[in-house]
């Protein structure tokens, strides 16, 4: 299916539930000027074609800390070597690029153990690996994940879960947080009742401890849905060496981007790693020549497309 099959409506609805991935069906029908079953109706289909909402932490605000690693691989390996991380409970997202023999994958880390463990002990002795980089990202502009967020139809500071730099102590978690964060990594939208019968609390509980976490920027919603649906076929990794007087201009700049899901200031050669959604390769490049060009402070980019994604939108449970 292409994205013409794909009405306005549909499109709308998704923008919606990209600014509240649990708005109820009441509120979204109000702003399409529908009835709720008509809202039910497409929301059902969606889901049919791949919708998920997620809940997800922010790791920032946990004590926890996120990762990218890049590896290199000889071709023969690299896809066993993406199934083995994406079944990693730590990884949220696996992707093949560059020809086959680059992997990308997300880690959050909650100790210094568990990151030598895997950095340091797991990845350089695993055999196949030609080299390994990890970058750990010290700001997010914008997305939570590498996954299309909808930010096509929407303002991309609206995408996932955007790190404002604060430093605020690590939000404590109960019992029943933990419980949320495991039901809400299946089913974003699990209603009050369903919560309640995994927590063991009543509903009026369990909303004032989602009220919390939302409050507190420890949990956010994203909506995963594949681009390709919407007319978008080319995805790819953007590695830039920006300026450090430029880093943070260069970094919300690209969180305005329609085009960009997700961007963060990372550390290494590269201290700038974006992800990138176009509708083809032409778009890339008008891309790159009009909107990324003219941004200061850019010393060099390199882009790698998005061959396959074998693991996306998975939390970390906390």
């Amino acid at each position: 299916m292409d994205s013409s099959a794909l009405g306005e409506a549909d499109q709308h609805l998704l923008h919606l539930l990209q600014l509240d991935g649990r708005a109820p069906f009441s509120h979204l029908a109000h702003c399409l000027e529908v009835s709720e079953r008509t809202v039910a109706r497409r929301y059902q289909r969606l889901r049919t074609l791949g919708l998920r909402i997620v809940g997800q932490p922010v790791p920032a605000r946990l004590g926890l800390t996120r990762w990218l690693v890049r590896l290199h691989c000889t071709p023969d390996a690299a896809g066993t070597i993406a199934k083995a991380l994406a079944r990693r409970s730590d990884t949220s997202w696996v992707t093949l690029a560059s020809g086959g023999t680059e992997l990308y994958c997300a880690v959050t880390t909650r100790t210094a153990d568990e990151r030598d463990a895997l950095l340091l002990h797991k990845l350089p002795r695993t055999p196949h690996v030609l080299s390994v980089g990890a970058h750990c990202m010290m700001r997010i502009f914008a997305g939570a994940t590498s996954t299309w967020h909808g930010s096509r139809l929407l303002p991309a500071t609206s995408a996932g879960a955007v790190d404002s730099g604060a430093r605020t102590p690590p939000l404590k978690l109960d019992a029943t947080d933990r419980t949320l964060f495991t039901e809400l990594a299946a089913d974003g939208r699990a209603t009050l009742p369903e919560l309640g019968a995994a927590t063991g609390r009543s509903p009026s509980s369990v909303q004032r401890h989602l009220e919390r976490l939302r409050g507190e920027g420890a949990l956010c919603f994203a909506v995963d849905f594949d681009p390709v649906l919407l007319g978008y076929h080319m995805s790819t990794r953007l590695w830039m060496r920006v300026a450090p007087a430029h880093l943070r201009t260069v970094g919300e700049t690209l969180a305005t981007h329609p085009e960009i899901p997700f961007a963060a200031a990372v550390t290494g050669t590269s201290n700038l790693v974006a992800s990138g959604v176009f509708r083809d390769a032409h778009e890339l490049y008008d891309y790159l020549d009009q909107r990324i060009g003219p941004l200061p402070g850019i010393q060099s980019i390199e882009t790698a497309p998005v061959l396959r994604e074998i693991k996306r939108l998975a939390p970390t449970i906390p």
